[in-house]
């Protein structure tokens, strides 16, 4: 039962280095779902699998990307409604935002991507930059979320290594008691037929 034990806590450990692993050898991604905005195409607690952008030429209105919104630093995965070429904008070194600006003063176009989602009655309010897509949706893992943030936390780490470690600890004392008590018995033997072999002399 403790080796039965040691192999489940092990392999269960495996599981949840290899799993991510895995994806990322497909040039793959995990993120898990926090909120309910693509309803219902996924819902909070699900997982949906990413790959990167290769090409702007990829992105169309109707594919579901992942993107860090401009001034945001959490991820949010959006259904693309329309692509865009606007002025390029950086901070102006007072907070505010002002075109970027070529030789000849006109503006800077890049491409942009308004957004929103398929639970949401309107547009994400900001358009987003090409460059801020992180990846684009490939699959949904429906469910896999709690199990997913379980098995990478602190507590899931604990629960899956500390009863195997108990348990090669409490086999090793297991092995040393066992030893020696098989020492005191080849001991007891011996010493009675020791006894014997002074009987035999005496005789």
């Amino acid at each position: 039962m403790l080796w039965t034990v040691v192999v489940g806590g092990v392999l269960a450990y495996a599981v949840t280095l290899l799993v991510p692993s895995w994806y990322q050898l497909q040039g793959e991604r995990l993120l898990v779902v926090t909120s309910g905005s693509m309803a219902p195409r996924f819902v909070e607690g699900d997982v949906v699998v990413l790959r990167s952008v290769r090409d702007a030429s990829e992105l169309k209105p109707g594919l579901i990307v992942t993107f860090q919104p401009v001034g945001g630093t959490s991820l949010v995965t959006h259904r693309i409604v329309s692509l865009h070429r606007l002025p390029a904008m950086q901070d102006d070194g007072t907070g505010r935002m002002e075109p970027v600006l070529d030789g000849s003063g006109e503006p800077v176009l890049q491409p942009y991507l308004r957004t929103q989602g398929d639970a949401n009655p309107e547009p994400d309010p900001n358009a987003t930059p090409l460059e801020r897509v992180r990846g684009v949706l490939l699959r949904v893992h429906h469910g896999w979320g709690d199990t997913l943030v379980w098995a990478t936390s602190s507590a899931g780490r604990a629960v899956m290594l500390v009863p195997p470690l108990l348990a090669l600890a409490t086999l090793e004392v297991l092995s040393v008691l066992d030893a020696r008590r098989r020492r005191r018995t080849r001991g007891g033997r011996r010493t009675a037929d020791d006894r014997r072999v002074d009987a035999l002399l005496l005789d």
